[in-house]
């Protein structure tokens, strides 16, 4: 499974308009989220960005240390197409897995329900090691069981045995905002890192 989820898989995706779970806007949670946030100067992580929708409406609302990563071209492209004034440098075509930097804040919106199953402890423990001290780990996960994938589907239960090993102070609910097709089939999550997790 994870070696058929390789860049070639996901740019085909796109190149194909097979994108269902694209909103072509960035999700509401997130959006109110982001709307609550005061310091302008955050570093932030967008992984498995897709389209990046969140990472337009950040940079549009003045968030500048905006990064996204996807294994695909084709997304990137397409972000920078709506978004010329995105720096590249911030455009990471790449293994999320690889990454070696620190962030402030991650935003998870779709690539943990992308990416293979018996991967998802390895990327919640890499996201953790991404967080600065004090760090966030914010975003959404579905909370419904699909008859295949990607996307994976999941609940709150499982998500937590993820998580809690790596995060402190984690908060997981039903979104209340969630866009009307998936009313009540999303979770929306805050954790904070550990310090001096590695």
């Amino acid at each position: 499974m994870s070696n058929k989820l390789d860049a070639s898989y996901w740019q085909s995706r796109y190149e194909n308009n097979q994108a269902g779970w694209d909103l072509g806007a960035a999700s509401k949670p997130i959006v109110e989220y982001v709307n609550q946030l005061t310091d302008k100067n955050l570093s932030i992580l967008i992984p498995g960005c897709g389209n990046a929708h969140e990472a337009e409406y950040l940079f549009k609302k003045g968030f500048k240390n905006v990064k996204v990563i996807d294994l695909a071209a084709a997304p990137l492209e397409n972000l920078k197409k709506r978004v010329p004034d995105f720096p590249e440098s911030q455009l990471i075509q790449g293994d999320f897995f690889e990454l070696n930097q620190q962030f402030d804040l991650i935003i998870e919106q779709t690539l943990f329900c992308a990416i293979d199953p018996v991967l998802r402890a390895e990327y919640v423990q890499k996201a953790s090691e991404l967080l600065k001290p004090n760090g966030k780990f914010v975003g959404l996960l579905f909370n419904r069981e699909f008859e295949s994938g990607p996307p994976f589907g999941g609940n709150k239960d499982e998500y937590l045995n993820y998580f809690s090993p790596c995060f402190q102070n984690i908060e997981m609910e039903i979104c209340h905002n969630s866009v009307a097709p998936r009313s009540g089939t999303e979770l929306f999550f805050i954790a904070k890192g550990i310090k001096n997790l590695v």
